[in-house]
C-alpha cells in the first residue's frame, strides 16, 4: 500500500514539476515535422546518441516509425540524424523535464546507461532512477509500449560488473522493477555482451530465467526492439537475448509468443 502511495505522489510531483518547466522561460521546443500520416506511431527515445540508442533509431525510421529523438544534447545528435527525426533536450534524471519530452509519443524505447567518473551520472541515478522517472511520466500520458533494454547478469549479485562498476546490473534491475511497478505495458531486452557489428546475420536466441550467457551485436538488440513495438506477443515480458551461428532469425510473433510473461 505504501509503495503504491509513493508511486502516486512521485507522479504528482512530476506532473506539477512539468507545468513549471512549460511555463518556463528556459523551455526549448524542438520544430516539430509535419505528421505522417502512413507512420506507425511517434516513438520517444531516450539515450538516442548512444551505441545501442542509434541502432534503434535507424530501424525506427526504416521500419515507418516517426522519432523523437531525447537528448542532453541536441548538436551532437543533429549531426548524428540531421531531420529525420524531432528532438527532445531533456536529462531522464530531471522528473520536470521528461513529460513535454514525452508528449504525443505513442511508444517510449530506452537504451540509457550511467557513465564512468561521473558520480552525479551513475547507474543509481540513470538506470534506476532514470528508468523510473521515465516509466512514472509514462504512465502518466498513457503511454501505449515503453521497451528497455537491460541487461543480462542483473539478477546476479556476485556479477563481476557490479563490482567493477558501481553495482550497475543491481541497479538496473530495480529499474526493470519500477517499470514493472509502474503498470505501463512494457517489453525488457536483456542482451548479452554487445558487439559492434552488423545484425541479421546469425540466429537469435531468446532466453528467460538469466541463468545463460552470450553475446549479441547492438544492431540485432535495436531489430528486436522495433519487433517488440510490432508484436503483442511481447508485451509484459522480460527476456535474455544471444546470437548463435545459424539462419537469421524472422519470425518475431512466435518468438515472443514463447515466452512466459511476468
Amino acid at each position: 500500500m505504501w509503495s503504491c502511495s509513493r508511486s502516486v505522489f512521485r507522479l504528482i510531483g512530476v506532473l506539477c514539476l512539468s507545468v513549471i518547466g512549460l511555463l518556463s522561460a528556459h523551455a526549448q521546443p524542438s520544430v516539430e515535422k509535419t505528421p505522417n500520416d502512413s507512420s506507425k506511431g511517434l516513438v520517444l527515445v531516450a539515450g538516442a546518441t548512444g551505441g545501442t540508442g542509434k541502432e534503434i533509431v535507424k530501424h525506427l525510421l526504416g521500419s515507418g516509425f516517426d522519432v523523437r529523438a531525447m537528448v542532453r544534447n541536441e548538436t551532437k545528435a543533429r549531426a548524428l540524424f540531421g531531420d529525420d527525426v524531432t528532438y527532445a533536450v531533456a536529462d531522464v534524471r530531471q522528473p520536470d523535464q521528461l513529460i513535454e519530452a514525452m508528449t504525443g509519443a505513442r511508444y517510449v524505447a530506452v537504451a540509457i546507461g550511467a557513465t564512468r567518473g561521473d558520480s552525479t551520472n551513475s547507474p543509481q541515478f540513470v538506470d534506476f532512477g532514470g528508468v523510473r522517472n521515465l516509466a512514472d511520466v509514462a504512465a502518466a500520458l498513457n503511454v501505449q509500449q515503453f521497451v528497455l533494454v537491460s541487461s543480462s547478469g542483473v539478477t546476479d549479485e556476485d556479477h563481476f560488473l557490479n563490482r567493477m562498476f558501481d553495482n550497475v546490473l543491481k541497479w538496473k534491475l530495480q529499474g526493470e522493477d519500477a517499470l514493472r511497478a509502474s503498470g505501463v505495458p512494457f517489453t525488457i531486452v536483456r542482451p548479452g555482451g554487445l558487439v559492434n557489428k552488423p545484425g541479421g546475420q546469425d540466429k537469435i536466441v531468446f532466453a528467460q530465467g538469466d541463468t545463460t550467457s552470450g553475446t549479441i551485436t547492438r544492431d540485432d538488440v535495436a531489430i528486436i526492439c522495433v519487433a517488440a513495438l510490432q508484436s503483442p506477443e511481447a508485451v509484459n515480458k522480460t527476456f535474455e537475448a544471444y546470437s548463435e551461428p545459424g539462419t537469421p532469425s524472422g519470425n518475431w510473433p512466435a518468438m515472443f509468443g514463447a515466452l512466459i510473461a511476468d
